[in-house]
């Protein structure tokens, strides 16, 4: 008896089309009792939950139960929607405000608008149709709210929904063969994918960063994963406190990074070379802060800096005692412009929170003497720089000395990158024998075109001088012959 029961159970479970209701849409009641697999998707749909027929998108006579009727030409049958049809049919309802309201929907009616500009609203290669079709991404016979989590656009599932096209090669190449199709896998590595994958709803996926319906290519100034833009993308999540509470990291990081050498190159001055938060963290595959593969990532566009460090005596020891390398001496996200006061032995360098008078005392030496050079060459191309200038002002010749001067500001830039070496010895060749140098011979010109000016304007005062006391002596002379002539 136990398992007559159980057999009947399995039985009505397993019977969709037990359980359908009857409706007025002849369309549904006919495929309904046929137990067709459109059908059965369809009565979860939120179309078929708001009543809306089947001729809504297919056209045709849904009152009627006779297929000439129902399915005429007359009633405006169109079957099966091709190409763009697909669309046009959603975008009926969907872009009639009026028509949304009716059925008590909330949703905006502009996706068409968005979506037409969208990269994804351009034609396709067959020309007659665009690239995608709404129900390439909502599913069709079975669309659910966004907010239902077997929905194919519910944040959960879009990673997977992307991937459909974004996944495949075969596609991809007709449209952009240059996008990689591992995104989504390289997705599921990231603490985004991770947790997504966790059933999260709330981190990043697909459509958090690029958009849904207007969708623009990543080099469009106006995308939002363009590098210009992609600071604040990341910030409408990773700087709310409120929605980020719960994975315990800071919110301020977007704060900090407008205020870097970073930031402000890319925010202010509009520089899409200069590091957005992908340029560190990855963008399909980001990764957490933190871990040893951050630090070498400022390897990639550091390159001398980083190549200089992985020889250094720092090397080992940051290794071995695991403290991550770059962020240490320069921070994060608030990375600022290095300048000399980062380096000795003073409170405000880096230096000083590992190297003191009585810790690690040959580090604190080597510290102190990088930065009396470098603070020494500073003192010299400033002094030089102002000696030759005002030779110039004075109307002197020194565009030579002037042009040599350049290569003072390259040591300076040499020497920034050899501190990497902690070497003592390469870094003073760097700035004595380059830099030093050069300032030591601007000096020694601009001096001597000094002496030459002081020399000209001397000489001139003295030989306008002689001019003034000959022209006396001659002017006395001619009034004493001037006498002589009138008593004789």
């Amino acid at each position: 008896m136990k398992t007559f029961i159980t057999m009947i159970s399995i039985f009505i479970l397993f019977q969709p089309n037990l359980f359908a209701q009857e409706t007025k849409d002849q369309c549904y009641n006919c495929h309904s009792a046929l137990g067709d697999k459109v059908s059965t998707g369809f009565q979860n749909d939120i179309h078929f939950q708001k009543g809306i027929s089947c001729a809504a998108c297919h056209g045709g006579n849904s009152r009627s139960d006779d297929m000439s009727v129902s399915m005429s030409k007359s009633s405006g049958f169109k079957g099966i929607p091709k190409g763009n049809q697909k669309s046009e049919s959603c975008i009926v309802c969907h872009s009639n405000s009026d028509m949304m309201s009716k059925y008590g929907s909330k949703l905006v009616t502009n996706q068409n608008e968005l979506l037409s500009r969208s990269v994804h609203g351009k034609s396709s290669i067959k020309s007659n149709e665009n690239i995608i079709q709404c129900i390439d991404c909502h599913s069709v016979h079975g669309i659910l709210p966004k907010t239902h989590r077997r929905s194919s656009v519910n944040p959960i599932n879009i990673p997977k929904t992307c991937s459909k096209c974004h996944g495949s090669a075969v596609f991809m190449r007709l449209y952009n063969p240059s996008l990689p199709v591992d995104q989504n896998e390289k997705y599921l590595t990231s603490q985004h994918g991770i947790l997504n994958k966790r059933g999260d709803s709330k981190v990043a996926e697909c459509a958090s960063c690029h958009g849904s319906h207007d969708i623009l290519s990543a080099s469009d100034v106006r995308s939002k994963v363009h590098p210009v833009n992609l600071p604040h993308t990341c910030s409408k999540c990773h700087s709310d406190a409120k929605y980020m509470k719960g994975y315990k990291i800071p919110t301020n990081q977007f704060e900090r990074f407008a205020k870097s050498v970073h930031g402000k190159a890319l925010l202010e001055k509009k520089d899409a070379s200069a590091p957005a938060c992908n340029s560190c963290h990855g963008n399909h595959g980001a990764i957490p802060p933190g871990i040893e593969s951050i630090s070498k990532v400022c390897g990639s566009c550091h390159a001398l800096n980083a190549e200089l460090f992985s020889v250094s005596p720092h090397k080992k020891i940051f290794d071995e005692q695991k403290i991550p390398e770059c962020e240490s001496c320069h921070g994060n996200h608030y990375i600022e412009t290095a300048t000399n006061k980062l380096l000795g032995v003073s409170s405000e360098a880096v230096c000083s929170k590992c190297h003191t008078e009585n810790k690690n005392v040959k580090g604190y030496k080597v510290a102190r003497t990088m930065r009396y050079l470098i603070d020494s060459l500073d003192s010299a191309s400033k002094y030089a720089d102002s000696l030759i200038n005002s030779a110039e002002q004075r109307g002197m010749e020194v565009s030579d000395a002037k042009f040599k001067l350049r290569d003072a500001n390259q040591a300076k830039l040499e020497a920034k990158t050899m501190v990497h070496s902690f070497d003592e010895e390469k870094f003073k060749e760097v700035v004595e024998g380059k830099g030093l140098a050069v300032t030591n011979f601007v000096i020694v010109e601009g001096k001597a075109a000094f002496d030459n000016y002081f020399f000209r304007r001397y000489g001139l005062v003295i030989f306008i001088l002689i001019i003034t006391f000959l022209s006396i002596v001659l002017y006395l002379y001619i009034k004493k012959l001037d006498k002589k002539y009138l008593k004789t």
